[in-house]
């Protein structure tokens, strides 16, 4: 048994090369893969508005950092938090070796992310993800896209838990 960590995807620009936030993703993960050497990774998102997938340039960043290819496992076709989760959540079944699930996101990300893996029964760990892109500003936070207008919380009251308990178990991925 072995931990998995998954880096969720982020933009990937038109040149192909990953965004500021990406490139932050993949070198979290790289730096866990290697303090954790057992550990697989599975980078996943699919394609956004510029190809290649997400995975695929993760998968790509992580070989250059120095991740051997055996130890990558790519999930290169969810397009959203909750469809890359339940993606990631059916590959780690069938390959039936998972211990632990290791979050790799944007600070913001983690604690939602970790839950609906807790959620799905899996053991998840949201580890520090260091300083994010900077403080929000009062302005900044009213922002249609600010992440603190998108995601209020990153603890969902009770009925938001039921309709993603709801959701992650009526699908059919």
């Amino acid at each position: 048994m072995r931990d998995y960590i998954i880096v969720f995807g982020a933009a990937v620009r038109a040149n192909g090369k990953p965004s500021l936030v990406l490139r932050r993703r993949i070198n979290r993960a790289a730096a866990w893969a290697r303090a954790h050497p057992d550990a697989m990774i599975m980078p996943t998102g699919g394609t956004g508005e510029h190809g290649p997938a997400e995975a695929a340039v993760m998968k790509q960043a992580l070989v250059q950092a120095g991740i051997a290819t055996r130890r990558i496992v790519p999930e290169c076709e969810g397009r959203d938090t909750l469809e890359s989760i339940r993606l990631c959540d059916r590959l780690l079944r069938e390959r039936g070796d998972c211990a632990r699930v290791v979050v790799r996101t944007s600070r913001y990300h983690q604690p939602r992310c970790a839950l609906l893996f807790r959620l799905l029964g899996w053991t998840a760990l949201a580890p520090k993800s260091g300083r994010s892109t900077g403080r929000l500003k009062d302005d900044r936070a009213r922002s249609p896209r600010s992440p603190l207008r998108r995601y209020p919380s990153a603890r969902p009251s009770a009925i938001q838990t039921r309709l993603t308990i709801a959701s992650l178990q009526s699908s059919s991925l």
